[in-house]
């Protein structure tokens, strides 16, 4: 019983103990058009890196924002899955009239409703009820335009063929190799303000500004998100020709107020100390300490400079700065700067204890490490080492003997 006791004071001591995570979250700041695009990918990164430490509990801008829901989307969607059962009962029982009618309303309600649809769902099956209707009605034409528009959306979904006419799926598979389901085309999607989340038929395609190329034509779901903003749904008819597409985003109150501060929170990220603001946004977004990233475009225009500084947000007390600038992603190589970054950062304080380590031996490389080494090959005369029953041409490089 005194043992018994005894376990469970020592391990309430140290849960008591145990020091409280401090609610950190990466603040990226852009100073003009020209870095706003790359705001909510760099915070992402940084976000993760920050994920690595013991001690740090990060809030991203979606928990400090939030995505407003399209309300008229979500109540579109309520009506879509109700005109779905009906559309689905007329269809089952071969009351193909009734089913074509019912089916043209329901989809026409579920373009209404992306907003609110995170995959394709019941609009995908209401599609293909439509084209298969519309095959029996002797509409085959019009039957093959909504194939190509299922294919778009769900080319790998496997219709039932206890529900399908062996016909209907004969026309399906042909309609999936023909020219037609070959074509492709491009769209280039961009918002105001820069940077939101862009998916394609559920699934991330990156940040606005962003073109998606060699799309098949067809109808698509594209949903665009960004924190602090409502949440938008298009359903977006690609064809052969390129398109732009251009939207407005709509702010809610609490960004707005956020944005105000934000060239102020700037500035003061960029002295030896924090003020009023930093105290402000603390206080409103709950935070105890965050990585405040001011980006901006080089005057050339060619590179992005980043300044990234950690703070202890009620104390104004600057931990920590660094910069940095670089030039565009496309080898994915902003992850990797933006991670070393953050590590300088919560390492400067002598309390950066990472809690998880990547298997790869290759992860926070950049590849130009050794570069300028002085080992240029065979033996390393400052570390050489005496191999016993290993390779015989281990430490050689094969001009030894020239």
């Amino acid at each position: 019983m005194k043992f018994a006791l005894l376990g469970c004071l020592v391990a309430a001591t140290a849960f008591a103990a145990a020091p409280a995570e401090k609610r950190t979250s990466a603040l990226i700041l852009p100073m003009d058009k020209g870095s706003e695009g790359l705001t909510l990918k760099v915070e992402a990164f940084a976000n993760e890196a920050l994920r690595e430490y013991a001690g740090v509990l990060v809030r991203s801008s979606d928990d400090l924002f939030g995505i407003t829901p399209d309300e008229e989307a979500v109540a579109s969607l309520k009506r879509a899955d109700t005109g779905f059962k009906e559309s689905k009962a007329a269809f089952d029982d071969r009351n193909y009239e009734d089913a074509e009618r019912k089916l043209r309303a329901t989809i026409k309600e579920y373009g209404k409703s992306v907003g609110a649809m995170k995959t394709c769902g019941n609009l995908c099956e209401a599609v293909a009820m439509y084209a298969s209707v519309l095959q029996a009605r002797g509409d085959v034409e019009e039957s093959k335009i909504a194939i190509l528009d299922l294919l778009a959306l769900a080319p790998t979904l496997d219709l039932d063929r206890k529900r399908y006419p062996q016909n209907f799926l004969a026309l399906k598979a042909l309609v999936a190799t023909s020219r037609n389901a070959q074509l492709r085309g491009n769209v280039t999607v961009k918002t105001k303000p820069a940077g939101a989340r862009v998916f394609l038929n559920g699934d991330l395609q990156g940040y606005s500004p962003l073109t998606m190329q060699t799309l098949p034509i067809g109808k698509h779901l594209m949903r665009i998100e960004r924190p602090g903003f409502k949440q938008l749904g298009v359903m977006l008819e690609v064809t052969p020709e390129d398109q732009d597409i251009t939207q407005e985003l709509t702010a809610t109150a609490g960004y707005k107020a956020f944005d105000a501060l934000m060239d102020r929170l700037a500035g003061e990220a960029l002295k030896d100390k924090g003020g009023q603001t930093m105290s402000s946004v603390a206080s409103s977004l709950k935070l105890d300490r965050a990585v405040i990233g001011v980006l901006r475009e080089a005057e050339s225009g060619e590179s992005t400079e980043l300044t990234m500084a950690y703070f202890d947000l009620k104390t104004g007390r600057r931990i920590a700065i660094k910069r940095a600038s670089f030039q565009g992603d496309e080898f994915g190589q902003l992850k990797g700067e933006v991670a070393r970054m953050v590590n300088h950062l919560l390492n400067a304080e002598g309390t950066g204890e990472k809690v998880s380590r990547s298997a790869d031996p290759l992860d926070n490389k950049h590849g130009m490490e050794e570069w300028q080494g002085e080992d240029r090959g065979g033996r390393n005369i400052t570390r050489e080492k005496k191999s016993k029953g290993g390779d015989p041409l281990d430490n050689q490089n094969g001009t030894e003997d020239w």
